[in-house]
């Protein structure tokens, strides 16, 4: 449906220079002045400012997927009714113009004077930036070939009473983008396509543990002991029980013992809280998948873990070669797998089944080697200087016994446990054991593991009720962790963890 005027948003003006923090303050109080004089006048106008249901609405995207078939000489489109937040607006006298935003996309919108008619006009008159409104027309064509909606009818359906964010000092700050995350959803570039591919990812991961029969479960997040993990737990007090309790730090020993008990297959999809750092890979509450498989071991989970990441990347569009964090990154089939020993050898030289050799190139890094367990030595050598390396999707497999309490044994050695690390561009994605179930051992390791830690006094708990259900019998099993927002991370080019969490913590704000 063409139209005789042009209905183009023109780029913005430019301002030789920026203004300042007081000429910001006086400019917001004057446009909310102006803002809420329009809200008084839409009142007047007998206008809800806030809107009702709104039946019936395509989604932008639908209506370019129907633009595309049509003639754009067309004077007659179809009639549709559409929905979304203003995010341009130009006047032009007898027209306006406004781009219209949802969740799938933008779409330019006319409003004519004539066409919407003189009880509507003056509503079109108290439009601002930000607002959200319906609209009824016709689908067509502006005559430079713009995809148009060409109004008969508008609907107010919410007032923005703040104005947006300014071209000068908007949403520039990553602080504040994370503060304001519904502002950074709404003017950020590609931040909404981010966590719409975020939802995909995770959709993806539940179908592919699903079609393979795993059953999803939820356990508690709530402990008395923290297990599963070596890490600081966030602790509280739950006072109709008068008791100490903490937030999880892992899923694992709950999903184990329902291995006991006969579920065979399951996995969680929850958050967990750590009382640790925050980094660009760490935030101290973040989504973990953790899964389980009755009678597999740690090659089982190497299988389901290249499954769930291709899947996924599928699922977010992400081509199997892109880059990230400045590193060009090939997804293909089959992933690399190599021994933990022979990376070590190969990146420093030392010959990785000599305590001695591993101490000395560790005391060329500075890494403390004095009353130190050989195997905490070379795990710390190998963070300092092999996983830096590991670019392409790496399976990092057989690990030190040392550093590895819940991992079964390689049976024809013992100081190797079955256990793999995913690394790419140097950062660990996933984790994986042979499952420990000889119960006897188990708390043996779990006295070993506790009686060095010196953290709060919850972690210096044995897991008591978890070695009784071992004792009961746990099936052989391999188990797999996953860190979900690692993982949207990689699929989505985000250089920040705290860039793929809606919300990720932070300090409360100043006044």
């Amino acid at each position: 449906m063409a139209s005789s005027e042009t209905p183009d948003n023109p780029a913005p003006s430019t301002s030789p220079e920026a203004p300042t923090a007081a000429d910001r303050g006086s400019t917001a109080a004057a446009l909310e002045a102006a803002r809420r004089e329009k809200l008084a006048k839409l009142g007047e106008l007998g206008v809800d400012p806030w809107g009702h249901r709104f039946d019936n609405v395509q989604s932008m995207a639908e209506l370019r997927a129907e633009a595309e078939g049509m003639d754009p000489a067309d004077q007659e489109g179809p009639t549709v009714r559409v929905a979304g937040r203003i995010l341009l607006l130009r006047n032009a006298g007898r027209l306006v113009f406004l781009t219209l935003a949802d969740r799938s996309g933008r779409i330019q919108v006319m409003l004519g004077k004539k066409q919407v008619g003189p009880e509507v006009w003056p509503v079109v008159g108290c439009l601002d930036l930000g607002d959200i409104v319906g609209v009824d027309g016709r689908l067509g064509y502006s005559n430079s070939g713009e995809i148009t909606v060409f109004a008969s009818s508008l609907t107010f359906l919410t007032k923005s009473i703040e104005t947006p964010p300014d071209k000068y000092h908007g949403l520039v700050d990553a602080e504040l983008r994370q503060r304001m995350r519904y502002l950074d959803l709404i003017h950020g570039d590609g931040v909404l396509e981010r966590f719409t591919a975020r939802i995909r990812i995770i959709e993806a991961v539940r179908r592919t543990l699903t079609d393979r029969r795993y059953l999803e479960v939820e356990g508690p997040t709530l402990h008395t002991i923290a297990g599963g993990a070596a890490a600081r737990p966030f602790a509280t007090h739950h006072n109709a029980l008068d008791m100490p309790i903490v937030m999880r730090i892992a899923l694992e020993l709950h999903l184990k013992r329902l291995l006991v008990g006969g579920m065979e297959r399951v996995f969680e999809l929850g958050r967990v809280y750590r009382n640790e750092g925050i980094s660009t890979r760490h935030n101290p509450e973040f989504t973990m998948l953790e899964a389980y498989e009755a009678y597999g071991n740690y090659e089982t989970m190497m299988d389901l873990t290249e499954a769930i990441i291709l899947n996924a990347a599928e699922a977010a569009g992400t081509p199997t070669q892109h880059a990230w964090m400045g590193k060009e990154i090939d997804l293909s089939a089959p992933f690399r797998r190599a021994r933990y020993d022979d990376l070590l050898a190969e990146v420093t030289g030392c010959d990785p089944a000599d305590p001695a050799s591993v101490a000395a190139a560790a005391a060329t890094r500075e890494i403390e080697t004095a009353g130190r367990h050989p195997d905490v030595i070379k795990s710390e050598l190998f963070e300092a200087t092999v996983e830096e390396k590991l670019i392409n999707p790496t399976f990092v497999i057989d690990y030190p016994a040392g550093v590895c309490p819940l991992t079964k044994r390689k049976r024809d050695n013992p100081a190797i446990a079955e256990r793999f690390e995913l690394y790419v561009c140097g950062m660990e994605l996933a984790n994986a054991y042979t499952e420990l179930n000889d119960p006897d051992l188990q708390e043996e390791l779990f006295r070993t593991q506790l009686a060095g830690l010196d953290d709060d006094e919850s972690m210096a708990r044995m897991d008591h009720d978890f070695i009784k259900a071992l004792r009961h019998g746990m099936p052989p099993a391999g188990g797999l962790g996953i860190g979900i927002d690692r993982l949207v991370m990689l699929l989505t080019g985000a250089s920040s963890i705290r860039d793929v969490i809606l919300f990720p913590i932070q300090r409360p704000q100043a006044e």
